[in-house]
């Protein structure tokens, strides 16, 4: 039987289940109404919950309940969101748009938006460190990588990476440096947190890791080829704003056909990673091509 249909049910369901969750975890915070609705606003924008789907594939991988993760999933997803609203603002890349839909600033405003993500980020730690069902060892674990993924030395370190190459011609170890840091970390610690949370091997989640690192680097590429010769209404934003902003690119360093080589290499690389881990590796498998074919 193709993987194909279950792949996409995986998809479907799971994504549903983390789109219902999200919002409420926001909802039952004693907190300003305002705030609320800045957050659950870019949380419900839509996406593709990449970061959760990694982390409940691997735990399916694992023959793991499911409901072991989404807390943690979701607080990926908030991580991943606060970092989408920062980004837009326009001390940063000043975007109009975000999957389809005004940027949180444009809402409301840039001082709640700001607001909006710090709430997020913070938040999403306080949503872990309060699970009971995780062992210390487990909570301290989960967040000491979530934390490293996402800040100076992972995720901002890149952005702040990204900004200061603007104007400037990078080469591909330097776009790779940067592109590791921003996109790969966090999808990388999704993996990571899978493993831990499935009681995995050292050996089983470095792996993982690599698997992820690899996974990270090809999403990169797909965004800035779909940045090129993507469908405006399917990525929900403006087609050419890389290089609007100024940006390099994988397309503008290597051609589109380089950087269709060099995403082919780096899936075929995160694929040779799984494999070496002993996991049940059809839907995790499936979620490379997925990566690799996505249209938005």
């Amino acid at each position: 039987m193709s993987v194909q249909p279950i792949l996409d049910k995986f998809i479907e369901d799971e994504k549903k289940q983390i789109d219902r969750l999200l919002p409420n975890f926001i909802n039952e915070l004693k907190a300003p109404a305002s705030l609320k609705e800045a957050m659950i606003y870019s949380l419900e924008a839509g996406g593709k919950r990449v970061r959760p789907i990694l982390l409940l594939a691997t735990l399916k991988g694992f023959r793991q309940p499911l409901t072991n993760g989404y807390d943690v999933a979701c607080a990926l997803e908030m991580i991943h969101t606060y970092s989408l609203i920062h980004d837009d603002l326009p001390a940063m890349d000043d975007d109009d748009l975000r999957r389809g839909k005004p940027t949180n600033h444009k809402v409301f405003g840039e001082a709640l938006a700001i607001l909006a993500g710090d709430g997020l980020l913070t938040y999403s730690f306080q949503l872990i460190a309060g699970l009971d069902y995780l062992s210390a060892d487990k909570k301290v674990s989960v967040i000491g990588k979530i934390a490293a993924a996402s800040g100076p030395t992972g995720m901002v370190g890149g952005q702040v990476e990204d900004m200061e190459g603007e104007d400037q011609l990078l080469d591909v170890e330097q776009l790779q440096h940067i592109h590791h840091r921003k996109t790969g970390d966090l999808l990388s610690v999704a993996l990571e947190c899978g493993a831990i949370l499935s009681s995995a091997t050292k050996t089983e989640t470095k792996e993982l890791k690599l698997f992820g690192k690899h996974l990270g680097i090809a999403f990169q590429i797909k965004d800035d080829l779909l940045d090129v010769e993507g469908d405006e209404d399917k990525i929900g934003k403006p087609v050419g704003s890389d290089e609007t902003n100024n940006k390099t690119t994988y397309p503008k360093v290597l051609g589109m056909e380089g950087a269709k080589e060099k995403l082919s290499f780096h899936l075929s690389s995160a694929k040779n990673h799984l494999n070496n881990v002993e996991i049940d590796k059809d839907i995790l498998l499936g979620l490379v091509d997925y990566i690799g074919s996505r249209t938005s």
